[in-house]
């Protein structure tokens, strides 16, 4: 009989590297690329919080994979080594921190953002998001989706000589890997199409292409949704047979998230998850439990909604998953691994955003969805207070988040864009 996992157990992977506890900081979309869409000091002086933070992994915000393609202002591209400097420094920053760092690598497809991306998106399909202001894409041609998939292959080779631990895909809330996988955003008919075997093999061969370009030790990871929560859309079930068709294709871990920013049930929307998911803290660890079996013995993580550390220990204890991802706790605790470690926190600060709607205001959907777009934007100020070399202000109020949302993005920043 072999007790419980802890939080503070490590976890071996299959690649060879062992994660020296059970708790990961999630990608958050930083926004704190330079004008050149490279990193600089901000980035380094973030991570080498966050390297020092007690986490078994860190995992970075969405790095593009095709600078023609940006999904929001201040994004990171590597689509080639001119940034190799800096990409090693900033790995180096949370390595000397004592924590692996992974690279998030995406591509946004028809989420891609109008204020910086200058050319039409594309998708799997000429079919716009319901995203107010998004145009509708362009269909890919075959040749580009190949040229794509070598994308992701270039963008893995130059993190793993920066010196990043891993990649980690982004298959998850809507971008480019996500529109393959789900029916209201690929009808196409051809081989990337038409039915869950033909949709699924975007991401089958993105992982494939990546594995061969880079050495057995270097960790893969992808992050998927467990559904898009969309009528007609990508489902439990159809998750479950990608989970287990990737299992085969010498994955490290798989990080369950769920929803698109057209259904944003990551960020803990009450029309997504059930009542009782939000009680109990972890909007996904239901589906997690059932993918389980799909996974066979590739490790999962699951993010959304852990906030206390009886939450966080009862799910790895009972079997749910394998590891925790912590995503926005993160902007105020730069530290929130060893805050839950040392029992420090028995439950991690957050912070929730809005202008404090009441009364028929309430129900206007437009503005609901300005409170959810100035929450993330909140966030985003911690983390640019932190690149500055500042701490976290937690009683930042919502109007300075309202100028500096404004000042970044313009009016395009009242949509949810985040990665």
């Amino acid at each position: 009989m072999t007790s419980a996992t802890t939080l503070a157990d490590p976890l071996a992977l299959p690649c060879g590297q062992i994660l020296a506890n059970r708790l990961m900081k999630s990608a958050l979309s930083e926004g704190l690329g330079n004008t050149a869409n490279a990193p600089d000091q901000r980035l380094t002086r973030l991570y080498t919080r966050w390297g020092a933070g007690g986490y078994g992994l860190v995992v970075t915000g969405n790095v593009m994979v095709d600078r023609g393609h940006l999904g929001e202002p201040g994004n990171v591209v590597v689509d080639d080594e001119r940034d190799l400097d800096a990409l090693t420094a900033w790995a180096k920053a949370t390595h000397d921190g004592g924590a692996p760092i992974w690279m998030q690598i995406n591509h946004p497809g028809r989420q891609a953002n109008p204020l910086v991306t200058r050319t039409r998106p594309v998708a799997p399909s000429a079919i716009a998001p319901k995203i107010p202001g998004m145009p509708t894409p362009r269909a890919l041609t075959d040749a580009e989706i190949e040229d794509i998939i070598d994308r992701y292959a270039t963008t893995a080779r130059i993190a793993e000589i920066a010196g990043f631990d891993g990649v980690q895909i982004h298959g998850a809330h809507g971008y480019l890997v996500s529109q393959f996988l789900s029916p209201l955003a690929n009808q196409r008919t051809d081989r990337w199409g038409g039915n869950p075997e033909r949709r699924m093999r975007f991401a089958v061969e993105v992982v494939r292409r990546i594995r061969a370009a880079v050495a057995p030790g270097f960790a893969v990871g992808i992050k998927l949704n467990s559904a898009d929560f969309q009528r007609g859309g990508f489902t439990e079930d159809e998750s479950r047979g990608v989970i287990e068709r990737l299992a085969t294709e010498g994955l490290d871990l798989i990080e369950i998230s769920g929803g698109s920013y057209e259904s944003p049930a990551m960020m803990g929307r009450k029309d997504a998850p059930a009542a009782s998911t939000l009680a109990r803290e972890a909007y996904f660890l239901d589906y997690a439990r059932t993918a389980r079996a799909a996974a066979g013995p590739l490790p999962i993580a699951v993010t959304g909604g852990f906030r206390s550390r009886s939450a966080m220990a009862d799910a790895l204890a009972s079997g749910g998953c394998d590891v925790i991802g912590i995503g926005r706790p993160t902007c105020v605790t730069p530290d929130a691994a060893d805050a839950v470690l040392t029992g420090r926190d028995e439950r991690l600060r957050t912070v929730g955003i809005a202008m404090g709607l009441r009364g028929p205001l309430s129900k206007v959907t437009s503005l609901r969805s300005l409170d959810g777009a100035l929450d993330l934007q909140w966030h985003t100020d911690q983390l640019h207070r932190l690149g500055a070399g500042n701490d976290p202000d937690p009683a930042r109020p919502w109007w300075k988040t309202t100028f500096s949302m404004l000042n970044r993005n313009g009016l395009d920043a009242f949509r949810h864009k985040r990665g």
